[in-house]
C-alpha cells in the first residue's frame, strides 16, 4: 500500500521551519518548532553534530507530512478528501492510515464508546471561538449526534468510507499522540537513547538525562494553571494529560468545558477537571487520559487501571483519585 501525500506539504513545511530553533545546553540539544497546533519540544542527547542536524531534519520533515497528511483545518489532508467523500465514495488510505484506523477501533471498543473520531460535528457545533458563547439546542445536538457514530464508517483494507452525507473523521484526539511516539522511533534509528518528546504536554521519554535514573515531569494544578501539583519520574514512559480547566466558559451560571462526551453530545459534566496517565506509549496514554475524563472519577479510574501497564491520577473539583501504583512514579507533592 503505498504511502499517501499531501499537496500541502511544502507549505506546511516551510511554515513548521521557519519556527523551529536548535539549541545546545547542559549536555542536551534542545529542538522546538511549532506543528499540528501547538508547541513541540524535543530534548535529545546526540552523539555529534552530524547526528543532531540529521535528526533534527528528519523529525522536520516527518511532523510536516504528518500535519499535512491528517490536519482537518488542510482542504486537500487525506482527513479532509474522507469527509468532503462522505455519502459518495471510497477514498484510499495508505498502511500508516489503516494502523491508525485499526486502533481506533479497539479503542472505541475498550472504551464503549466514549472516544469516537467520527465526533467531529459535535465539535463543529460547539463553537468555543464563539464570543459571546452559544449554547447550541438540544435539536442542534440531537442532529449532529445522528451524524457521528464510528461503527457506521466503512473499511477496507486500502480504503474508507463514511456513508452518510456531513459526518466526518477527526484524528485530533490521537494524531498528536501517535506523532510523539513516532518521533522517539526515529530518534531510536538514529541511535539517540536518550530523548524526550513533547507536543503540547503530551509526552515520550526513553532513557534519562546523564546522571540522573529519570526523566523530571511536573503535572499542572487544575487549580492554579503554570504550577504543579505533583512530579513524576519517567524512564522509557509517556505521560498525557487530558483536562477542561483552561478551555471553558459559563452561561447562566452553567459550566461548559471543551471535552465533549459523543455518547450525550455535551461537554462533560461529571466534577473532572484534569486527568493525567503514564503508559507505555503516548497514544494510548492520550486516549485513556481523555476517555477517563469523559466517563468520570469511578469508571475512569478503572479504565486506567485495567489496561495494561497503565497508571494515572485523577483531579476532580475536591479530591484526587490514583490507580494502585501511581503514587510509584511520584517524586513530590
Amino acid at each position: 500500500m503505498p504511502a499517501i501525500t499531501s499537496s500541502s506539504y511544502p507549505a506546511v513545511r516551510e511554515r513548521i521551519l521557519r519556527s523551529a530553533t536548535l539549541t545546545a545546553a547542559a549536555g542536551f540539544d534542545k529542538l522546538a518548532f511549532h506543528a499540528m497546533g501547538t508547541v513541540c519540544r524535543v530534548q535529545f542527547q546526540a552523539s555529534n553534530a552530524v547526528v543532531a542536524r540529521a535528526f533534527q531534519g528528519e523529525v522536520l520533515d516527518w511532523v510536516a507530512q504528518f500535519e499535512a497528511k491528517y490536519s482537518r483545518f488542510l482542504a486537500d489532508s487525506l482527513i479532509s478528501r474522507v469527509n468532503a467523500a462522505a455519502g459518495e465514495h471510497w477514498v484510499e488510505i495508505d498502511s500508516e492510515t489503516q494502523t491508525l484506523l485499526k486502533f481506533c477501533g479497539e479503542m472505541h471498543f475498550l472504551t464503549r464508546g466514549a472516544f469516537d473520531p467520527t465526533a467531529l460535528p459535535l465539535i463543529r457545533l460547539w463553537n468555543w471561538k464563539a464570543n459571546p458563547p452559544v449554547i447550541p439546542t438540544d435539536d442542534q445536538v440531537r442532529a449532529a449526534r445522528e451524524l457521528c457514530g464510528w461503527n457506521r464508517m466503512q473499511r477496507r483494507l486500502d480504503a474508507v468510507f463514511l456513508p452518510c452525507p456531513g459526518m466526518s473523521l477527526d484524528l485530533g484526539g490521537v494524531g498528536k499522540e501517535y506523532a510523539v511516539d513516532y518521533v522517539v522511533q526515529i530518534a531510536a534509528r538514529h541511535g539517540i537513547a536518550n530523548v524526550l518528546v513533547d507536543f503540547g504536554q503530551d509526552l515520550c521519554m526513553r532513557g534519562a538525562p546523564a546522571g540522573k535514573p529519570a526523566w523530571h515531569i511536573g503535572l499542572e494544578d487544575p487549580a492554579s494553571p503554570g504550577k504543579c501539583w505533583a512530579g513524576v519520574a519517567i524512564k522509557d514512559r509517556a505521560v498525557a494529560t487530558s483536562g477542561d480547566y483552561l478551555r471553558h466558559f459559563t452561561v447562566n451560571g452553567r459550566r461548559y468545558g471543551h471535552i465533549l462526551d459523543p455518547r450525550t453530545g455535551y461537554p462533560v459534566d461529571n466534577g473532572c477537571r484534569a486527568v493525567s496517565v503514564i503508559a507505555s506509549s503516548c497514544t494510548v496514554a492520550g486516549i485513556l487520559s481523555t476517555t477517563a475524563f469523559i466517563l468520570g472519577p469511578m469508571e475512569g479510574l478503572k479504565l486506567i487501571g485495567n489496561y495494561m501497564g497503565a497508571d494515572g491520577c485523577i483531579t476532580t473539583n475536591n479530591s484526587r483519585h490514583e490507580t494502585r501504583r501511581f503514587h510509584e512514579y511520584v517524586t513530590h507533592q
